[in-house]
Protein backbone atom coordinates (compact mmCIF):
# COMPACT_ATOMS: atom_id res chain seq x y z
CA UNK A 1 0.00 0.00 0.00
CA UNK A 2 2.90 2.53 1.09
CA UNK A 3 4.61 1.22 -1.68
CA UNK A 4 1.88 2.45 -4.16
CA UNK A 5 1.27 5.52 -2.55
CA UNK A 6 4.85 6.29 -2.74
CA UNK A 7 5.26 5.56 -6.61
CA UNK A 8 1.51 7.36 -7.46
CA UNK A 9 3.19 10.69 -5.76
CA UNK A 10 6.28 9.99 -7.36
CA UNK A 11 4.61 10.15 -10.84
CA UNK A 12 2.78 13.21 -10.21
CA UNK A 13 5.65 15.07 -8.82
CA UNK A 14 7.20 13.87 -12.18
CA UNK A 15 4.38 15.34 -14.21
CA UNK A 16 4.28 18.39 -11.93
CA UNK A 17 8.12 19.74 -12.70
CA UNK A 18 7.41 18.54 -16.47
CA UNK A 19 4.60 20.56 -16.80
CA UNK A 20 5.99 23.56 -14.97
CA UNK A 21 9.54 23.01 -17.04
CA UNK A 22 8.03 23.36 -19.84
CA UNK A 23 5.89 26.12 -19.08
CA UNK A 24 9.16 28.08 -17.79
CA UNK A 25 10.65 27.06 -21.07
CA UNK A 26 7.66 28.88 -23.08
CA UNK A 27 7.69 31.68 -20.54
CA UNK A 28 11.79 32.19 -21.43
CA UNK A 29 10.69 31.59 -25.18
CA UNK A 30 8.13 34.49 -24.74
CA UNK A 31 10.08 36.83 -23.38
CA UNK A 32 12.82 36.30 -25.59
CA UNK A 33 10.82 37.02 -28.81
CA UNK A 34 9.41 39.98 -27.15
CA UNK A 35 13.27 41.19 -26.16
CA UNK A 36 14.02 40.80 -29.99
CA UNK A 37 11.29 42.08 -31.42
CA UNK A 38 11.55 45.12 -28.73
CA UNK A 39 15.22 45.40 -29.65
CA UNK A 40 13.86 45.52 -33.52
CA UNK A 41 11.48 47.97 -33.29
CA UNK A 42 14.17 50.23 -31.26
CA UNK A 43 16.93 49.40 -33.47
CA UNK A 44 16.06 48.99 -37.08
CA UNK A 45 11.91 49.65 -37.59
CA UNK A 46 11.73 53.22 -35.91
CA UNK A 47 14.85 54.96 -38.04
CA UNK A 48 13.29 53.72 -40.98
CA UNK A 49 9.89 54.53 -39.99
CA UNK A 50 10.95 58.09 -38.89
CA UNK A 51 13.15 58.41 -42.33
CA UNK A 52 9.64 57.33 -44.36
CA UNK A 53 8.29 60.11 -42.56
CA UNK A 54 11.07 62.72 -43.49
CA UNK A 55 10.72 61.66 -47.39
CA UNK A 56 6.36 62.40 -47.10
CA UNK A 57 4.89 59.36 -46.41
CA UNK A 58 1.72 59.56 -43.56
CA UNK A 59 2.02 57.40 -40.74
CA UNK A 60 -1.21 55.82 -41.60
CA UNK A 61 0.49 53.71 -44.67
CA UNK A 62 3.68 53.28 -42.35
CA UNK A 63 1.58 51.58 -39.90
CA UNK A 64 -0.35 49.47 -42.08
CA UNK A 65 2.79 48.10 -43.44
CA UNK A 66 4.54 46.89 -40.45
CA UNK A 67 3.48 43.00 -39.32
CA UNK A 68 5.27 42.00 -36.01
CA UNK A 69 4.96 37.95 -36.92
CA UNK A 70 2.54 35.67 -35.38
CA UNK A 71 4.77 34.20 -33.15
CA UNK A 72 4.33 36.83 -30.47
CA UNK A 73 1.23 37.25 -28.44
CA UNK A 74 -1.66 39.78 -29.89
CA UNK A 75 -1.80 41.75 -27.07
CA UNK A 76 1.69 41.84 -26.77
CA UNK A 77 1.87 42.59 -30.80
CA UNK A 78 -1.61 45.41 -29.96
CA UNK A 79 0.78 47.46 -27.34
CA UNK A 80 3.78 47.65 -30.02
CA UNK A 81 1.36 48.98 -32.81
CA UNK A 82 -0.15 51.42 -29.90
CA UNK A 83 3.37 52.67 -29.25
CA UNK A 84 4.63 52.94 -32.52
CA UNK A 85 0.85 54.97 -33.97
CA UNK A 86 1.82 57.14 -30.89
CA UNK A 87 5.38 57.75 -31.93
CA UNK A 88 4.71 58.33 -35.43
CA UNK A 89 2.00 60.61 -35.11
CA UNK A 90 4.45 62.72 -32.74
CA UNK A 91 7.08 62.62 -34.94
CA UNK A 92 4.92 63.18 -37.90
CA UNK A 93 3.55 66.39 -35.82
CA UNK A 94 6.95 67.34 -35.71
CA UNK A 95 8.36 67.10 -39.37
CA UNK A 96 4.54 69.42 -39.88
CA UNK A 97 5.51 72.00 -37.45
CA UNK A 98 9.79 72.06 -39.28
CA UNK A 99 8.80 72.29 -42.27
CA UNK A 100 5.90 74.88 -41.45
CA UNK A 101 8.98 77.02 -40.20
CA UNK A 102 11.46 76.38 -43.08
CA UNK A 103 8.56 77.58 -45.75
CA UNK A 104 7.71 80.34 -43.29
CA UNK A 105 11.33 81.49 -43.31
CA UNK A 106 11.75 80.95 -47.15
CA UNK A 107 8.80 82.82 -47.73
CA UNK A 108 9.97 85.87 -45.75
CA UNK A 109 13.61 85.76 -47.37
CA UNK A 110 12.27 85.99 -50.28
CA UNK A 111 10.18 88.77 -49.64
CA UNK A 112 13.21 89.91 -48.26
CA UNK A 113 15.31 89.47 -51.51
CA UNK A 114 12.47 91.21 -53.42
CA UNK A 115 12.74 94.11 -51.69
CA UNK A 116 16.54 94.20 -51.91
CA UNK A 117 16.61 93.72 -55.87
CA UNK A 118 14.02 96.44 -56.37
CA UNK A 119 16.22 98.76 -54.15
CA UNK A 120 19.33 97.84 -56.19
CA UNK A 121 17.73 98.65 -59.43
CA UNK A 122 16.63 101.99 -57.86
CA UNK A 123 20.09 102.29 -56.62
CA UNK A 124 21.35 101.60 -60.20
CA UNK A 125 18.99 104.17 -62.01
CA UNK A 126 19.88 107.09 -59.08
CA UNK A 127 23.71 106.25 -59.80
CA UNK A 128 22.97 106.61 -63.79
CA UNK A 129 21.00 110.24 -62.98
CA UNK A 130 23.60 111.41 -60.43
CA UNK A 131 26.81 110.09 -61.67
CA UNK A 132 27.99 113.37 -62.09
CA UNK A 133 28.02 114.83 -58.27
CA UNK A 134 31.12 112.84 -56.87
CA UNK A 135 29.50 113.18 -53.47
CA UNK A 136 26.21 111.39 -54.26
CA UNK A 137 27.23 108.47 -56.07
CA UNK A 138 29.83 107.44 -53.62
CA UNK A 139 27.15 107.69 -51.22
CA UNK A 140 25.22 105.78 -53.41
CA UNK A 141 27.79 103.47 -53.69
CA UNK A 142 28.10 102.75 -49.86
CA UNK A 143 24.04 102.18 -49.92
CA UNK A 144 24.10 99.36 -52.91
CA UNK A 145 27.25 97.92 -50.32
CA UNK A 146 25.05 97.91 -47.35
CA UNK A 147 21.94 96.12 -49.85
CA UNK A 148 24.21 93.30 -50.94
CA UNK A 149 24.66 92.62 -47.07
CA UNK A 150 20.69 92.39 -46.30
CA UNK A 151 20.58 90.40 -49.42
CA UNK A 152 23.51 87.89 -48.06
CA UNK A 153 21.52 87.82 -44.80
CA UNK A 154 17.84 86.76 -46.75
CA UNK A 155 19.72 84.01 -48.63
CA UNK A 156 21.77 82.54 -45.37
CA UNK A 157 18.41 82.47 -44.14
CA UNK A 158 16.53 80.59 -47.53
CA UNK A 159 19.73 78.34 -47.22
CA UNK A 160 18.84 77.22 -43.58
CA UNK A 161 15.29 77.00 -44.73
CA UNK A 162 16.35 74.14 -47.20
CA UNK A 163 15.86 76.06 -50.50
CA UNK A 164 18.58 77.66 -53.25
CA UNK A 165 20.39 81.00 -52.02
CA UNK A 166 18.57 82.59 -54.66
CA UNK A 167 18.96 83.87 -58.03
CA UNK A 168 19.94 81.58 -60.75
CA UNK A 169 22.15 82.66 -64.11
CA UNK A 170 21.78 81.47 -67.22
CA UNK A 171 25.12 81.26 -68.17
CA UNK A 172 28.42 80.33 -66.81
CA UNK A 173 30.34 82.76 -64.76
CA UNK A 174 34.28 83.49 -64.75
CA UNK A 175 35.69 82.31 -61.75
CA UNK A 176 37.74 85.80 -61.33
CA UNK A 177 34.13 87.54 -61.24
CA UNK A 178 32.19 84.95 -58.59
CA UNK A 179 35.34 85.95 -56.20
CA UNK A 180 34.62 89.10 -57.00
CA UNK A 181 31.11 88.98 -56.25
CA UNK A 182 31.53 86.94 -53.13
CA UNK A 183 33.95 90.51 -52.04
CA UNK A 184 31.19 92.47 -52.39
CA UNK A 185 28.93 90.84 -50.22
CA UNK A 186 31.01 91.84 -46.82
CA UNK A 187 32.20 94.26 -44.78
CA UNK A 188 35.83 94.78 -45.13
CA UNK A 189 35.93 94.12 -48.65
CA UNK A 190 39.56 96.46 -49.39
CA UNK A 191 41.06 94.08 -47.16
CA UNK A 192 40.54 90.71 -49.37
CA UNK A 193 43.73 90.22 -51.90
CA UNK A 194 43.30 88.03 -55.15
CA UNK A 195 46.96 86.80 -55.50
CA UNK A 196 45.91 84.67 -58.65
CA UNK A 197 43.03 82.91 -60.31
CA UNK A 198 42.56 80.44 -63.02
CA UNK A 199 41.09 81.10 -66.36
CA UNK A 200 37.82 79.06 -65.80
CA UNK A 201 34.13 79.49 -65.89
CA UNK A 202 31.55 78.28 -63.48
CA UNK A 203 28.42 77.09 -64.94
CA UNK A 204 25.32 79.13 -64.02
CA UNK A 205 23.86 76.68 -61.40
CA UNK A 206 26.65 76.44 -59.22
CA UNK A 207 27.72 79.89 -59.79
CA UNK A 208 25.20 81.63 -56.69
CA UNK A 209 26.15 78.68 -54.30
CA UNK A 210 29.62 79.20 -55.07
CA UNK A 211 29.53 82.85 -54.61
CA UNK A 212 27.69 82.78 -51.56
CA UNK A 213 29.85 79.91 -49.79
CA UNK A 214 32.75 82.32 -50.88
CA UNK A 215 30.87 85.02 -48.86
CA UNK A 216 30.35 83.56 -45.97
CA UNK A 217 33.76 81.95 -45.28
CA UNK A 218 35.46 85.52 -46.30
CA UNK A 219 33.23 87.22 -44.09
CA UNK A 220 34.46 84.68 -41.03
CA UNK A 221 37.98 85.43 -42.57
CA UNK A 222 38.12 89.35 -42.09
CA UNK A 223 35.97 89.13 -38.51
CA UNK A 224 38.29 86.64 -37.00
CA UNK A 225 41.36 88.69 -37.83
CA UNK A 226 43.11 91.95 -37.15
CA UNK A 227 41.71 94.92 -38.59
CA UNK A 228 45.07 95.67 -40.71
CA UNK A 229 45.75 92.60 -41.89
CA UNK A 230 44.80 91.20 -45.59
CA UNK A 231 43.22 88.27 -46.57
CA UNK A 232 44.33 86.76 -49.51
CA UNK A 233 42.38 84.67 -52.04
CA UNK A 234 44.17 82.24 -55.06
CA UNK A 235 42.46 79.77 -56.96
CA UNK A 236 43.86 77.20 -58.65
CA UNK A 237 43.43 73.92 -60.59
CA UNK A 238 43.70 70.51 -59.53
CA UNK A 239 43.00 67.11 -61.06
CA UNK A 240 39.51 67.18 -59.29
CA UNK A 241 38.36 70.41 -59.91
CA UNK A 242 39.16 73.62 -58.57
CA UNK A 243 40.63 74.62 -55.29
CA UNK A 244 39.91 78.23 -54.26
CA UNK A 245 42.13 78.66 -50.96
CA UNK A 246 41.13 81.96 -48.07
CA UNK A 247 43.91 82.23 -45.97
CA UNK A 248 43.67 84.97 -42.94
CA UNK A 249 46.71 85.97 -39.83
CA UNK A 250 43.95 85.45 -36.84
CA UNK A 251 44.14 83.76 -33.81
CA UNK A 252 43.53 80.23 -35.34
CA UNK A 253 42.20 77.43 -34.58
CA UNK A 254 41.97 75.29 -31.14
CA UNK A 255 41.05 71.78 -30.55
CA UNK A 256 37.51 72.75 -28.83
CA UNK A 257 37.23 75.59 -31.57
CA UNK A 258 37.46 73.06 -34.47
CA UNK A 259 35.35 69.92 -32.48
CA UNK A 260 32.85 72.66 -32.13
CA UNK A 261 32.60 73.85 -35.82
CA UNK A 262 32.78 69.80 -36.67
CA UNK A 263 29.98 69.66 -34.81
CA UNK A 264 27.91 72.65 -36.14
CA UNK A 265 28.60 71.59 -39.65
CA UNK A 266 27.63 67.90 -38.88
CA UNK A 267 24.58 69.08 -37.74
CA UNK A 268 23.82 71.42 -40.71
CA UNK A 269 24.34 68.32 -43.20
CA UNK A 270 21.83 65.99 -41.69
CA UNK A 271 19.47 68.84 -41.09
CA UNK A 272 19.35 71.74 -39.11
CA UNK A 273 16.66 72.58 -36.15
CA UNK A 274 15.79 76.33 -35.96
CA UNK A 275 16.33 75.52 -31.98
CA UNK A 276 19.97 74.61 -32.14
CA UNK A 277 20.80 78.01 -33.72
CA UNK A 278 20.28 79.66 -30.14
CA UNK A 279 19.86 83.58 -29.12
CA UNK A 280 23.64 84.27 -30.92
CA UNK A 281 22.48 83.00 -33.87
CA UNK A 282 25.99 82.35 -35.73
CA UNK A 283 24.72 80.82 -39.48
CA UNK A 284 28.06 81.15 -41.25
CA UNK A 285 29.33 77.79 -40.66
CA UNK A 286 25.85 76.10 -41.16
CA UNK A 287 25.36 77.92 -43.94
CA UNK A 288 28.48 76.79 -45.49
CA UNK A 289 28.01 72.91 -44.40
CA UNK A 290 24.47 73.11 -46.09
CA UNK A 291 25.72 74.68 -49.48
CA UNK A 292 28.32 72.23 -49.49
CA UNK A 293 25.85 68.86 -49.21
CA UNK A 294 23.59 70.44 -51.46
CA UNK A 295 26.42 71.50 -54.38
CA UNK A 296 28.97 68.45 -53.75
CA UNK A 297 31.84 71.03 -52.55
CA UNK A 298 34.68 70.20 -50.34
CA UNK A 299 35.72 72.55 -47.41
CA UNK A 300 38.36 72.13 -44.86
CA UNK A 301 39.48 74.43 -42.37
CA UNK A 302 42.88 74.02 -41.20
CA UNK A 303 45.79 76.16 -39.56
CA UNK A 304 47.22 78.53 -41.60
CA UNK A 305 51.24 79.21 -42.12
CA UNK A 306 50.48 82.49 -40.23
CA UNK A 307 48.91 81.33 -37.37
CA UNK A 308 45.82 81.99 -38.74
CA UNK A 309 42.89 79.80 -40.74
CA UNK A 310 43.43 78.82 -44.27
CA UNK A 311 40.33 77.49 -45.83
CA UNK A 312 39.93 75.39 -49.01
CA UNK A 313 37.16 74.92 -50.86
CA UNK A 314 37.84 72.39 -53.45
CA UNK A 315 34.73 72.68 -56.74
CA UNK A 316 33.81 69.53 -58.46
CA UNK A 317 35.04 69.81 -62.27
CA UNK A 318 31.55 68.96 -62.91
CA UNK A 319 30.45 72.51 -62.24
CA UNK A 320 33.70 73.91 -64.00
CA UNK A 321 33.59 74.78 -67.83
CA UNK A 322 35.72 77.13 -70.23
CA UNK A 323 35.36 80.62 -70.39
CA UNK A 324 34.06 82.22 -73.30
CA UNK A 325 35.80 84.28 -75.71
CA UNK A 326 33.95 87.23 -76.93
CA UNK A 327 34.76 87.68 -80.65
CA UNK A 328 36.99 91.06 -81.07
CA UNK A 329 34.61 93.47 -82.98
CA UNK A 330 35.63 94.98 -86.07
CA UNK A 331 34.57 99.01 -86.28
CA UNK A 332 33.26 99.99 -89.34
CA UNK A 333 34.79 103.69 -90.89
CA UNK A 334 32.13 105.55 -92.38
CA UNK A 335 33.14 108.22 -95.13
CA UNK A 336 32.75 111.59 -93.15
CA UNK A 337 29.48 113.63 -94.73
CA UNK A 338 30.38 117.69 -95.04
CA UNK A 339 27.06 118.56 -95.70
CA UNK A 340 27.62 119.21 -99.38
CA UNK A 341 25.52 117.62 -102.38
CA UNK A 342 27.49 113.95 -103.23
CA UNK A 343 27.95 114.09 -107.01
CA UNK A 344 28.24 110.81 -108.71
CA UNK A 345 31.74 111.13 -110.58
CA UNK A 346 31.25 110.30 -114.43
CA UNK A 347 33.05 107.63 -115.88
CA UNK A 348 34.09 107.02 -118.91
CA UNK A 349 34.20 103.80 -121.84
CA UNK A 350 37.40 102.96 -123.69
CA UNK A 351 36.02 103.80 -126.79
CA UNK A 352 34.74 107.45 -125.77
CA UNK A 353 38.74 108.02 -124.54
CA UNK A 354 39.81 106.66 -127.78
CA UNK A 355 37.82 108.87 -128.95
CA UNK A 356 38.35 111.64 -126.80
CA UNK A 357 42.12 111.82 -127.76
CA UNK A 358 43.37 112.52 -131.08
CA UNK A 359 45.35 109.75 -133.33
CA UNK A 360 48.48 110.99 -135.01
CA UNK A 361 49.60 109.08 -138.79
CA UNK A 362 52.52 108.73 -139.90
CA UNK A 363 54.06 109.47 -143.50
CA UNK A 364 52.54 105.96 -144.97
CA UNK A 365 49.31 106.91 -143.36
CA UNK A 366 49.25 104.26 -140.80
CA UNK A 367 48.54 104.69 -137.26
CA UNK A 368 50.97 106.17 -135.42
CA UNK A 369 52.33 104.66 -132.01
CA UNK A 370 51.91 106.40 -128.93
CA UNK A 371 52.29 105.89 -125.19
CA UNK A 372 49.69 105.10 -122.59
CA UNK A 373 48.66 108.13 -121.16
CA UNK A 374 46.18 108.65 -118.21
CA UNK A 375 42.58 109.35 -119.57
CA UNK A 376 41.77 112.92 -118.27
CA UNK A 377 39.16 113.46 -115.48
CA UNK A 378 36.11 115.60 -116.63
CA UNK A 379 35.55 118.21 -113.99
CA UNK A 380 32.05 118.22 -112.54
CA UNK A 381 31.04 121.59 -111.82
CA UNK A 382 27.93 121.94 -109.36
CA UNK A 383 27.27 125.62 -110.42
CA UNK A 384 26.47 127.40 -113.22
CA UNK A 385 29.51 129.27 -113.56
CA UNK A 386 32.48 128.62 -111.65
CA UNK A 387 33.56 131.34 -108.35
CA UNK A 388 35.80 134.83 -109.63
CA UNK A 389 38.94 134.34 -108.16
CA UNK A 390 39.50 136.74 -105.55
CA UNK A 391 41.85 139.58 -106.36
CA UNK A 392 45.36 138.39 -104.54
CA UNK A 393 46.21 140.87 -101.56
CA UNK A 394 49.36 142.96 -101.39
CA UNK A 395 50.49 140.86 -98.74
CA UNK A 396 49.64 137.40 -100.38
CA UNK A 397 50.83 138.28 -103.74
CA UNK A 398 52.94 135.81 -104.67
CA UNK A 399 52.17 133.23 -102.07
CA UNK A 400 52.26 129.48 -103.03
CA UNK A 401 48.75 128.08 -103.72
CA UNK A 402 47.54 125.77 -101.07
CA UNK A 403 46.25 122.28 -101.25
CA UNK A 404 43.05 121.17 -101.55
CA UNK A 405 41.42 124.23 -103.13
CA UNK A 406 40.39 122.22 -106.30
CA UNK A 407 38.42 120.22 -103.92
CA UNK A 408 37.06 123.42 -101.85
CA UNK A 409 35.30 124.17 -105.48
CA UNK A 410 34.14 120.74 -105.79
CA UNK A 411 32.66 120.36 -102.38
CA UNK A 412 31.65 123.85 -101.35
CA UNK A 413 33.77 123.52 -98.40
CA UNK A 414 35.79 126.35 -97.19
CA UNK A 415 39.20 126.21 -95.06
CA UNK A 416 40.52 128.36 -92.73
CA UNK A 417 42.85 130.93 -93.32
CA UNK A 418 46.54 129.94 -92.69
CA UNK A 419 48.03 133.70 -92.01
CA UNK A 420 48.88 133.64 -88.37
CA UNK A 421 47.26 137.49 -88.54
CA UNK A 422 44.25 136.59 -89.16
CA UNK A 423 42.42 134.21 -86.15
CA UNK A 424 39.31 132.19 -86.67
CA UNK A 425 37.56 130.29 -84.09
CA UNK A 426 37.32 126.91 -84.01
CA UNK A 427 33.92 125.42 -84.11
CA UNK A 428 32.61 123.26 -80.47
CA UNK A 429 31.63 119.83 -80.96
CA UNK A 430 27.61 120.39 -80.63
CA UNK A 431 27.72 122.31 -84.24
Amino acid sequence: MRSAEAARYARASADVQQYYAQREAALFGRLSDQRATTVWLAEELLPAAVARLQKGEPASEILQSVTFGEHLESEFAEALRAALRTLLEAVEAEEHTRDSSQRALVAIARRVQAIVHQLAKDLRDMQILHGTDVVVSHGLQDIDHRNALIGRLAASIAVLGDARPGRQWAKAIPLYDVVRGAMSRIVDYPRVKLQSVTEVAVIGQGAEPLIHLLAELLDNATTCSPPHTPVEVTASEVPSGIAIEIEDRGVGLTEEVRQRIDRVMAQASSGIDLADLGEATQLGLSVVSRLARENGFDVDLRTSAYGGVRAVVLVPRRLITTVQQSAPKVQQFAPKHTGAPIVPRPTMTRDAAADSVEVKQTVNGLPQRRRESPVPTPVVRTTPHPPAAPAASPGTAGAPRQPGLMWEAFSGEKRPSTDPSIQTSEPSEGE
